[in-house]
């Protein structure tokens, strides 16, 4: 049953701030989110929408490890990354906060002690794995190891990404540090859990029995988790990055970051408004949190138990997940490179945000995994964007101006057509508002396109630009009311695309109205005075699109290279150039290290044209007195060199495995010394 709520609380997912933002992100939460915020602010709604960057956790100290810097410094880098794309992408914050700020310390720490002071946590002493050289307790992320279920050398102590399977840290085979490289210890700690299998009964109501109106991708989750029993979950760790427990007992650990992080939404209300009690405490707010399906059970089970355990605050009346958005068919997967990241999107197409926001508003991932292509969002930007809404508002603007000097002409005798039109144009508000506050983005976008579809199809139909010369009376009729069908579109398109309808808006000398006001078909009097016509679209040429695939297509040959065991082909040489070269099999008559060297043997090898000195770089590899007797392959005609005074006369030809270690090129069975290969 639906309620009416006094003010709204909308948050979008904190993301992480190790690295920037890209195209799967907005797709799947933030543009979501803006839609239904602006479109709420378009009713009037009393709103806050909150989000900001994550900032503590394990793979922020990893990467602050590598780059050789603090992890202060990697999340400053990346916080201003991610809030300066928010920003140009026009996604409309009330703040974006970050959980490293003092006030969210603060709050976290004060949230974690009202829950302790109830006796809420249990507190458990565990065995955890410790690097006795490194002297700390080591995350799961710390810890690689094999992977008992596929063999994956390099499997992390949560996961391992090669065969997807979720792993505890003693199920790795062979540990070992990423700290120190040693071997780890089990070594008992103790830490301090939430239980959240005293909160199964009351989540089987509140979510089973109360909720089944959610998405069904959320329900489905939630359900799962909850038929499949919850256990406790720690919600402290060993570790010097994050918020310190604030217990004297509890010194050198920090609050876990899932526990940790969603109250970053509380910390961030609370630095915007002194009023922030009101968005968290009252029953008459609405609190609304959209995330990425890898976040549902998070923010559906295990922050909604933090918030019921602490008594004074409201639980999210709905959890709009989204699925994942896949690129060019493959996993976006930032390790691999393998995205468009929103920075440099807009370095490619300069003011070209709002496309962006319509192609993945388009394709949003409402209810299973959708893929982004560049073919698509060409097609969509030239054959709807341009082709439908920007033609319309065109042809409206010009004729106007051609006809009437850009005054909106006054509105004669309606014939039955006209009324039509007008009854379409006063129900798409209302329409599309239901769609968004349903959480239905994608439909709600289709019917933004369908009334400058209404507007475009009017204009084709009616074809002032012929009747002009016969009955102006009629042509005043339809350009006045094509203008109000534009006036109404920088209402409703607003939410989706915030720079065009701003635009529109300049272009018809309209000021920003409420939703309310959309679909008037009198918004526009008559005599207004439209500003000049101007392009709100361009051709994407196939040019453009085709450097953004050439791009990805470079980035997976690189992966391709990177994860390579076999080093690439060198350039071709010619038949020629392969003849001049004289190899032959000898046979090492003896061997001997080459004295204050690593890695040089001194070879005297029978080739069967002579008997003669090599030196080679292989010592690491080879015992001396065990390769004596071996056939080897030489190159007999390569230039004499002397090497630490000793005259080298050839070299001896070596296959090296990915692992840098070598083994001799010989033949398969005894040959003749001074036989060629060829």
């Amino acid at each position: 049953m639906s309620k009416n709520y006094k003010r709204y609380t909308v948050t979008s997912a904190l993301p992480y701030a190790n690295g920037p933002v890209h195209i799967g992100h907005l797709a799947g939460v933030y543009i979501p989110a803006d839609i239904y915020v602006r479109y709420l602010r378009s009713k009037g709604e009393d709103v806050k929408f909150i989000c900001g960057s994550d900032e503590h956790g394990v793979p922020i100290t990893i990467r602050a490890q590598k780059e050789g810097v603090t992890p202060q410094q990697v999340v400053d880098k990346y916080h201003e990354i991610i809030k300066n794309s928010f920003q140009e992408f026009n996604i409309s914050f009330d703040i974006y906060s970050r959980t490293s700020s003092e006030i969210h310390a603060e709050t976290a720490a004060g949230f974690f002690t009202n829950l302790h002071g109830k006796g809420i946590f249990e507190e458990k002493t565990t065995e955890q794995y410790y690097d006795e050289k490194a002297n700390q307790f080591l995350a799961d992320r710390y810890i690689v190891g094999t992977c008992p279920r596929c063999g994956n050398e390099n499997a992390y102590g949560d996961q391992c990404e090669s065969c997807g399977s979720s792993l505890n840290a003693t199920d790795l085979i062979n540990p070992k540090s990423m700290l120190s490289g040693e071997k780890p210890v089990l070594k008992e700690t103790k830490h301090w859990y939430l239980p959240l299998d005293k909160y199964e009964s009351w989540l089987r109501e509140w979510i089973i029995d109360g909720h089944k109106d959610w998405k069904t991708n959320v329900y489905g989750q939630c359900k799962s988790w909850i038929d499949g029993g919850l256990q406790p979950r720690a919600v402290t760790r060993d570790l010097d990055w994050g918020v310190p427990v604030p217990l004297e007992e509890a010194k050198g650990k920090v609050l876990y970051v899932w526990f940790d992080a969603p109250i970053g939404y509380i910390s961030a209300t609370k630095d915007l408004t002194p009023d922030w009690e009101k968005y968290w405490k009252d029953e008459e707010t609405k609190l609304v949190h959209f995330i990425g399906k890898d976040n549902i059970v998070f923010h559906c089970i295990i922050f909604p138990v933090m918030l019921k355990a602490h008594g004074d605050y409201v639980v999210p009346d709905n959890v709009p997940a989204n699925e994942f958005l896949n690129l060019e068919g493959d996993k976006i997967s930032t390790s691999r490179n393998w995205a468009v990241w929103l920075h440099e999107y807009l370095e490619d197409f300069p003011g070209k945000a709002d496309v962006l926001r319509y192609v993945l508003a388009a394709n949003a991932p409402e209810t299973k995994d959708n893929d982004f292509t560049w073919k698509d969002f060409q097609a969509r930007n030239n054959n709807e964007l341009l082709a439908i809404f920007g033609n319309f508002i065109n042809r409206a603007v010009v004729l106007t101006h051609k006809y009437y000097g850009g005054k909106v002409p006054a509105k004669t005798e309606l014939q039955p057509a006209d009324l039509v039109v007008l009854d379409e144009l006063k129900a798409f508000p209302a329409k599309i508002g239901d769609l968004i506050e349903r959480y239905r983005f994608r439909e709600a976008l289709s019917e933004l396109m369908n009334l400058a579809r209404l507007g475009n199809k009017y204009l084709a139909e009616t074809e002032p630009w012929k009747l002009i010369k016969t009955d102006e009376d009629r042509v005043k009729t339809i350009l006045n009311i094509a203008l109000q069908i534009a006036a109404s579109l920088t209402i409703v398109a607003e939410p989706f695309l915030p720079d065009t309808a701003k635009r529109l808006a300049q272009m018809l000398k309209i000021k920003p109205d409420t939703w309310a006001a959309a679909g008037g078909q009198d918004y526009l009097v008559a005599d207004h005075q439209l500003g000049e016509a101007a392009l709100l679209f361009e051709k994407i040429e196939d040019a453009t699109v085709q450097a953004q695939v050439q791009k990805l297509l470079d980035t997976k040959k690189a992966n391709q290279l990177a994860n390579s065991t076999v080093a690439p082909a060198k350039e071709n040489i010619t038949f020629d150039d392969f003849s001049r070269m004289d190899i032959r099999v000898g046979t090492i008559l003896e061997a001997e290290k080459v004295a204050k060297t690593k890695k040089l043997l001194k070879l005297k090898i029978d080739t069967g044209l002579d008997q003669r000195t090599i030196v080679s770089g292989i010592a690491e590899f080879f015992d001396p007195a065990q390769i004596i007797g071996q056939q080897v392959s030489v190159l007999v005609n390569l230039a004499p060199r002397e090497i630490k005074g000793i005259e080298s006369q050839g070299m001896i030809l070596m296959a090296e495995n990915a692992d840098g270690s070598l083994a001799f090129v010989q033949p398969s069975s005894a040959v003749k010394n001074g036989s060629g290969i060829s």
